[in-house]
């Protein structure tokens, strides 16, 4: 049934009349990476059993979309390390009112995935990539993979996927990138987009010092380029990113993520759900609401719906990362979804 013929009887909208409609569900905390920024050393993944299983996840997107919730995003960890992730995006497709499932991957996988997860209905990928250096790759996620990842890009775009490749702006390692990861995007017709570096996890993995702020990003890309860059918006707005085109050239766009210099919090329109059924209102705290208990205490949608409209009450009208090191949540990016 077209989304748009599907009943709401209360559309999802928090204390700050702001339009809940994109849900981020984290399928694992585990990842075969172990990036420097996201991933703490004493990382302590969560038991098989405390994880949500897929029909619990179906069970609970289905539930989103009756509140008019129209797009997923699977995230993780990694999500395509769980086992039966095209099952997944196949059973949370097929649920009435959702419109576009999408995925964050790190792109490994995705050399033999890309085709089955699109042949499911996976319709967009965005795949972590910070440089083009071996040697720097190495040291950001402490694994050899480069090769890999670019050649999951290509897979991805083979399969017909829509692919973004999401950077982690890091002042003093990839700076100097910044403009040959925008050339290595278009190249390939893909929109790159740099991320500003959170203090999650108590701001344990966070150096004010690396911080690359928005402003610099497009200093760097203008620098390059030269000509006058021009905002716009890729068809409907879903997530945090702003765009912007060089001398209004389709072929040569970039999106930034700017959590901590010019922050977002008033057109935020998500939640997220963590693998072991939390949902969070916001990315920046660590107050939740436990849908997984719930759902395992035999409680109905109805009860499934109050609890999420609880967490929604829980939302701020915004974050304080723009304080460094105030206000940092003590949950870790990879246990929440980056």
């Amino acid at each position: 049934m077209p989304s748009a013929l599907l009943p709401i009887a209360r559309p999802l909208v928090d204390g700050f009349a702001r339009r809940i409609r994109y849900l981020r569900v984290s399928l694992t905390d585990r990842c075969n990476f172990r990036c420097t920024y996201c991933m703490p050393e004493d990382m302590q993944f969560r038991a098989r059993r405390e994880l949500l299983s897929f029909e619990e996840i179906s069970r609970v997107v289905s539930v989103f979309s009756g509140l008019g919730v129209r797009r997923v995003r699977l995230t993780g960890g990694e999500p395509t390390v769980r086992a039966d992730v095209v099952n997944v995006v196949g059973q949370i497709g097929a649920i009435d009112g959702i419109d576009a499932v999408v995925m964050t991957s790190n792109g490994v996988r995705l050399i033999e995935l890309a085709d089955p997860l699109a042949r499911a209905g996976l319709k967009e990928v965005n795949i972590s990539l910070d440089t083009l250096d071996a040697k720097k790759f190495h040291e950001l996620t402490r694994r050899n993979k480069l090769a890999q990842v670019i050649a999951g890009i290509d897979s991805a775009l083979a399969a017909g996927l829509e692919v973004k490749i999401n950077i982690v702006a890091l002042q003093g390692v990839n700076d100097d990138e910044v403009v040959s990861l925008c050339e290595f995007a278009w190249s390939r017709g893909v929109i790159p987009r740099f991320i500003e570096h959170m203090p999650m996890s108590s701001g344990s993995l966070f150096e004010p010092r690396k911080q690359l702020t928005a402003h610099q990003i497009r200093a760097a890309v203008t620098g390059h380029c030269g000509g006058q860059l021009q905002p716009y918006q890729p068809g409907p707005a879903t997530g945090p990113a702003r765009y912007w085109t060089v001398d209004g050239d389709d072929n040569r766009r970039f999106g930034i993520i700017s959590a901590m210099s010019e922050h977002f919090c008033d057109t935020c329109n998500r939640v997220r759900l963590t693998a072991a059924g939390d949902l969070h209102a916001c990315l920046a705290y660590d107050d939740a609401v436990s849908l997984r208990d719930i759902i395992r205490a035999g409680g109905s949608d109805t009860q499934v719906e109050d609890a999420i409209r609880a967490a929604l009450h829980l939302k701020r009208v915004g974050h304080e990362f723009q304080n460094t090191g105030l206000g940092a949540p003590t949950k870790h990016m990879i246990s929440i979804g980056g």
